[in-house]
């Protein structure tokens, strides 16, 4: 069918209006990480928890406090006098309702993404994930998503700057490097497998793009406490750690992240295959792009079976995962441009 050129130019400006809501938000997240009330600002105007200092001997660690918890407890107000709001708390207050803004603003962004993605598939009459540009722009959706969801079930609003920043990158590198004009598939993909396979394989990578920036977050705030406990200097962005959630957190949700998304990208991978026996003749070709979707698995199956051995350190398994993560973003990027093969579907020239 021809191109609606409306509805490809609207999904190219509600891209254009997502990028900047996305970025915006990302900014108010960093405000609120650094000014709230966890933050490296409101920390300093807190007096630091003393040593204890034993007869003749030396200061020992101080007593840990969950960052759940407030740094300290407010003292007793008297009813004689109200408190009045220093400036570092009326700072907090502000960096709160920044947060707050920042959730409205992914919110509406998420909802002129998912537009642009309708419009575009509107526009040529099918499934929007046809090409390279369409599937990371798809992909990014389902991150979003999956922040939102997990925002409204646990307090992850830590989260949101570094969601954002790959998202926002992904996004920007698909409107520029990857973007391809709208136009019908490719004749292999005309299939119906191409919304059975690339749909189950686009949800397991927007939600492992959460998971890796959970792992990413879990490592710097393990080795900030591994650091500090060791009396050794702190650099970025190791500094980062300080305004964390506790190291057992932050691995507790990506483990949580990473086996939710497991299923589904095993589902992806073999769907693959079963359309590859009715396409190709055969289930397996070690095709480049196979392949690689298939390494991502082992590694992720790994972490998983790293996480549940005993014996096993929580930063090597975590570890596994970031190393999952970068083989899936080879096999979209490097795959794609750099290597011929079967699934030469990128769409780029």
């Amino acid at each position: 069918m021809p191109v609606d050129e409306n509805l490809a130019a609207l999904s190219d400006q509600l891209l254009v209006g997502t990028i900047l809501a996305y970025t915006v938000a990302m900014l108010l997240y960093a405000v609120e990480y650094a000014f709230g009330r966890r933050g490296h600002v409101c920390a300093a105007a807190v007096p630091q928890p003393r040593l204890l200092v034993g007869a003749g001997g030396p200061p020992t660690e101080p007593l840990a406090q969950s960052p759940a918890e407030p740094l300290t407890h407010p003292p007793a107000e008297s009813s004689a006098e109200p408190a009045r709001e220093g400036p570092h708390e009326s700072r907090s207050r502000a960096a709160t309702a920044a947060g707050r803004i920042a959730v409205a603003l992914t919110v509406l962004g998420w909802a002129a993404h998912l537009g642009s993605l309708t419009c575009r598939g509107l526009s040529v009459g099918r499934v929007p994930w046809g090409n390279m540009y369409e599937y990371t722009v798809a992909l990014c959706l389902i991150a979003v998503a999956a922040y939102l969801l997990l925002l409204l079930r646990q307090p992850v609003g830590y989260l949101g700057a570094f969601v954002m920043l790959p998202v926002v990158s992904l996004l920007g590198v698909a409107g520029t490097v990857l973007y391809t004009a709208p136009g019908p598939l490719v004749p292999a993909l005309n299939s119906y497998w191409l919304k059975i396979h690339v749909s189950a394989a686009i949800l397991a990578t927007g939600i492992f793009l959460v998971g890796f920036t959970t792992s990413v977050l879990y490592l710097l705030r393990e080795r900030y406490d591994r650091r500090t406990l060791a009396g050794r200097p702190l650099r970025f962005p190791t500094t980062l750690g300080v305004r964390l959630p506790a190291a057992d957190l932050l691995e507790r949700v990506t483990f949580r992240v990473i086996a939710f998304g497991f299923p589904i990208w095993t589902f992806a991978v073999v769907a693959g295959a079963v359309w590859a026996e009715a396409a190709w003749g055969r289930y397996w070709a070690w095709d480049p792009k196979e392949t690689w979707a298939f390494v991502a698995w082992v590694i992720y199956a790994a972490y998983l079976h790293a996480r549940s051995t005993a014996g096993v350190r929580r930063r090597a398994a975590v570890g596994l995962a970031v190393l999952a993560w970068a083989a899936m973003m080879f096999n979209l990027f490097g795959v794609n441009m750099l290597i011929s093969g079967l699934h030469s579907y990128a769409g780029l020239n």
